[in-house]
């Protein structure tokens, strides 16, 4: 099962995880890290950025990987994925640019853009540390509920409640895309360790289903109990409806030091 950890506050969790991925990149300077975008990481790219530039860690090699972008939006348009991690990551922390990837989502290459991605990853070595949010239908990058916990990365069509949600970034829902271009299940799944943040009481649902709950393609989020290093970071509103809340508390406050996240 996942690693559970309850932090008082999004800013702690989101501190812990920063940590973490600060000692992994200083003990190896070409770590691949997978990003994710809204709301939810932003705090952990703001302390890892602080972290960062505090201690004067090389990130010059460090290489990215987005889980997805939209379908149709140019990389200039200020709601591409390649926008928002240029902004949010790459140009806070100093990241070379040449290193961060996402998936194509142009018309013209959509029909393989998903291959291509998997190959790149490939070359890359793979994806040490993914970062992920979750939904709260559970969906996990753009894997909205139904889709095969085996799958690749490839075009999507997006739910009219994801473009509902995601339309507070446009001037209106007409501006959203219907499609997109994810990473898989199945592709997030080979990631070397799997690093969930959650936030606030709307969360609380999926992450009970994500941990405690069935294997089942209607809660994608739940495949990370497949996974053999998956940690899931939440505050206490996310944590609410876990039945085994306080052996989580228990088993973080007395696990050896050494161990890490």
């Amino acid at each position: 099962m996942a690693e559970v950890i309850i932090a008082q506050n999004q800013e702690q969790a989101s501190s812990i995880a920063a940590e973490h991925i600060a000692q992994k990149i200083v003990n190896k300077p070409d770590f691949v890290l997978g990003l994710a975008t809204g709301s939810t990481p932003l705090a952990l790219y703001k302390q890892l950025t602080q972290i960062i530039q505090e201690r004067q860690i090389d990130v010059s090699h460090v290489q990215g990987f987005a889980l997805d972008e939209y379908v149709g939006l140019p990389k200039d348009h200020p709601e591409s994925y390649f926008s928002v991690i240029r902004k949010e990551v790459v140009d806070p922390m100093g990241l070379n640019p040449d290193l961060i990837h996402t998936p194509s989502g142009d018309f013209g290459t959509v029909e393989t853009a998903g291959e291509y991605y998997e190959t790149q990853i490939k070359i890359a070595g793979g994806v040490d540390l993914q970062i992920l949010g979750v939904g709260q239908d559970g969906h996990i990058g753009f894997n909205e509920p139904g889709s095969s916990l085996a799958s690749r990365t490839r075009i999507k069509t997006l739910t009219q409640k994801t473009r509902q949600d995601n339309a507070r970034f446009f001037d209106s829902i007409d501006q959203v895309p219907h499609h997109c271009v994810t990473q898989g299940i199945g592709t997030i799944l080979e990631a070397r360790h799997l690093v969930l943040l959650a936030f606030g009481e709307t969360k609380a649902d999926a992450i009970a289903g994500c941990v405690e709950g069935s294997i089942s393609s209607s809660n994608p989020a739940s495949a990370l109990q497949l996974h053999p290093h998956a940690t899931v970071l939440l505050d206490q509103a996310a944590a609410s409806k876990l039945q085994h809340k306080d052996y989580y508390q228990y088993a973080f406050e007395n696990k050896p030091s050494w161990q890490g996240i």
